[in-house]
């Protein structure tokens, strides 16, 4: 099977099963060029992306006390990790001609991220909300016009929002166990570790792409065009370790956790669809 077939299936499958299903052992990356680049998702119905002014606010982490509120959080991250899953797959069909290294990288997280969905499916299920019986929306596809090249992608995708996941996952892990929760703890803490190994690969082919007279953090920021900016690559509260784990440099790390994020409800309105 050819890799562009299996991101095509990822990308354009009809079914949450097909979108899901872990890549065969025989791929070849031959014939990389798609017939055509999508610029949405195919969705089963009851995932279909709706605005985020037409879809319920997921609760604060604070909600994490509360079973059902603990279930949308988890619907909400099921379907993040299934935007990136899906955009992944895009990248594979949007950059044909980048190196077979970075497509191999791509190939390795997208798989990350069909079972990163599928753990927060299973979760969901538990706490009785079955994936899909909430709206959900397309915060990750709307940046798509953002993506322009491998490094823009490695930027977003790794560097920003995964970057900023380091933060979230350690933050809900913990507010998982005080709500006696330990199996969604142990969820969140595994995607957390694989977090890690992403935000390295955008931190080492940023390092591999960028222009030779540009330092990491002023390439970082060429390549993240608004509304993506270093505050979007952080949580409320900030954790050094994960960066460090991934292999970010004190100077790089220093410069991102001085940007503090804008919570106010008008800075709210300008990050949403």
């Amino acid at each position: 099977m050819e890799v562009r077939a299996f991101a095509e299936q990822v990308v354009l499958g009809r079914t949450l099963e097909a979108k899901l299903a872990p890549a065969p052992r025989d791929l070849v990356d031959r014939d990389p060029r798609p017939r055509r680049l999508p610029v949405l998702p195919n969705r089963p119905a009851q995932l279909r992306i709706v605005p985020a002014r037409v879809a319920p606010r997921t609760p604060s982490i604070e909600g994490m006390t509360d079973p059902a509120q603990r279930a949308r959080i988890l619907h909400a991250m099921a379907n993040h990790e299934l935007q990136a899953a899906e955009l992944y797959a895009w990248a594979l069909l949007a950059f044909p001609e980048a190196p077979p290294a970075f497509r191999q990288d791509l190939l390795t997280i997208l798989g990350d991220e069909q079972r990163h969905t599928r753990m927060y499916v299973s979760r969901c299920a538990a706490l009785g909300l079955p994936f899909g019986s909430l709206p959900v929306t397309g915060y990750f596809w709307n940046k798509l016009d953002t993506l322009t090249s491998p490094l823009r992608f490695a930027c977003a995708m790794a560097l920003t929002f995964e970057n900023a996941n380091l933060d979230h996952t350690i933050d809900y892990a913990a507010a998982a166990r005080l709500a006696g929760d330990p199996a969604s703890a142990a969820v969140i803490d595994k995607v957390h570790v694989d977090e890690q190994r992403h935000v390295r690969f955008g931190w080492e082919w940023l390092g591999r792409l960028k222009p030779a007279d540009r330092s990491m953090w002023q390439a970082y920021c060429d390549h993240v065009d608004w509304p993506l900016r270093p505050e979007l690559a952080r949580g409320k509260t900030f954790h050094r370790s994960g960066r460090l784990a991934a292999g970010l440099d004190p100077e790089f790390i220093r410069l991102l956790e001085a940007h503090e994020i804008d919570r106010s409800p008008e800075a709210r309105r300008r990050r949403e669809p």
